[in-house]
């Protein structure tokens, strides 16, 4: 068995979903260099930028607009929900116009509402920004998914998105760092700027170095009714729908972290700014380093399904521990055994969130753009419901973060159990590779 590798041509023999181009097949997969790879990851981490490097100001926010800890939560949420939005948009305008016109009209529309951040006057008028920051900023997420699918498959493609993860996931570790060290100087308006700065030298190099990889004849030529009908046709496909379930209940539970961490760490356990930073860092190091693992070791050994399913079994355990600490069954508890348990459920992320893409994107060759946008779409959304449940009950105690992240990880596993039914689909091997595409490898 050789693997496929970014200049190898594969065949597929996936299952067939209506819709025009059903029968088509990806073209071979080319090879990308090192600077197009660091851009996909850069596009990948716009997200995490947008929203961590902004964690630290959050109780600075707070005071500063004279607003709720809930209202202010709200700018997570909004931006969430805007790249949830944008994606259904933009995905299927790539497939029907190609990858690059989107992607960068995208950019230069998120550097705007950036810099629309910095001068926001009240609380309002931020959610307002934030939103139209998330809606311009799903282009990145979106078509950065595309893009691999266009130029990957199979065993290469997962190892492709778990080398996506080891760059975008160098974000959540600096990004804290960079937005407690930049409230050092200045305020929370600051951090709008220095992101302002990055999305400007992002979108300069998506211009420069990203060439389009739609050809016109893998490009959809419909309008909206097109896009909704293999939107539809990719929603009938069950075991499809199961891993977008499943991403999206875990990214759900991931995104209750996110939004609740801030105050658990710093308001319930008094940490410093730059304490909860090192913590975040931290966890986002682990989910990297299991990103890593998979990638190098796991794929191709173990079936992306055995990965994933003992993925969601750590972060259900994480998150039961997590609940049973915070309620005050083992007693009063301090910071480490917390930390650890968030450490254990961040870090799993790693094993569950390039396995749900291969698997689910291996499922649509034909539709990549609208694929990627359902994916995308269905993580945000439900990251910015689990967003404001955090806080139900106040900022003085985590149950609710923990009744969130378990909710999520069990609804995840019932996903992956009774949709996708791994054990159940012949003429698959172990690792998401159809029989056709075995042949290849």
């Amino acid at each position: 068995m050789t693997e496929p590798g970014p200049g190898t041509a594969e065949t597929q023999d996936q299952p067939a979903i209506s819709g025009r181009g059903a029968a088509e097949a990806p073209s071979a997969p080319r090879r990308t260099s090192l600077l197009v790879t660091l851009v996909l990851g850069g596009l990948t981490a716009v997200p995490p930028l947008s929203m961590d490097m902004y964690l630290p100001a959050l109780p600075q926010v707070t005071a500063a607009l004279h607003s709720p800890a809930a209202t202010v939560q709200l700018t997570l949420t909004t931006c969430l929900a805007g790249m949830a939005l944008g994606q259904m948009i933009v995905g299927p305008m790539s497939d029907k116009w190609g990858r690059r016109r989107p992607l960068l009209a995208g950019m230069v529309i998120y550097v705007l509402a950036t810099a629309l951040c910095v001068i926001a006057s009240s609380a309002e008028l931020l959610i307002a920004f934030r939103l139209l920051q998330g809606l311009a900023g799903a282009a990145g997420i979106v078509i950065a998914r595309a893009v691999v699918r266009d130029l990957y498959d199979g065993v290469a493609m997962a190892r492709f998105f778990s080398t996506l993860m080891l760059i975008s996931g160098v974000a959540p570790v600096v990004a804290p760092l960079i937005g407690s060290q930049i409230l050092q100087v200045t305020d929370w308006r600051g951090v709008f700027v220095v992101l302002t700065v990055v999305g400007v030298l992002l979108t300069l190099l998506v211009w420069r170095t990203l060439h389009e990889t739609l050809p016109p004849a893998r490009r959809h030529s419909g309008g909206l009714v097109e896009a909704l009908r293999t939107m539809r046709d990719l929603l009938a496909d069950r075991v499809f729908s199961g891993y977008l379930l499943v991403g999206a209940f875990g990214f759900a539970a991931l995104f209750a972290y996110i939004s609740a961490s801030p105050f658990v760490v710093q308001e319930i356990y008094g940490a410093s700014p730059q304490v909860f930073s090192l913590l975040f860092g931290l966890n986002s190091i682990g989910l990297v380093l299991v990103g890593q693992i998979n990638g190098k070791v796991l794929v191709g050994r173990v079936g992306l399904d055995k990965v994933l399913g003992t993925g969601l079994a750590l972060i259900a355990v994480a998150a039961a521990g997590l609940l049973l600490m915070s309620s005050g069954v083992f007693g009063t508890v301090g910071l480490v055994p917390v930390a650890a348990g968030l450490f254990v459920l961040m870090a799993s992320m790693g094993l569950v969130m390039p396995s749900t893409n291969t698997l689910a994107l291996l499922r649509t060759p034909h539709a990549a753009g609208s694929a990627s946008a359902l994916l995308g779409t269905s993580t945000f959304l439900l990251g910015s419901i689990a967003s404001p449940l955090v806080g139900i009950a106040g900022e003085r105690t985590a149950v609710p973060m923990a009744v969130v992240q378990l909710s999520c990880a069990v609804l995840a596993l019932v996903s992956f159990l009774g949709m996708c039914r791994p054990w159940q689909r012949r003429g698959e091997d172990g690792n998401g590779s159809s029989a056709g595409e075995r042949k290849t490898l």
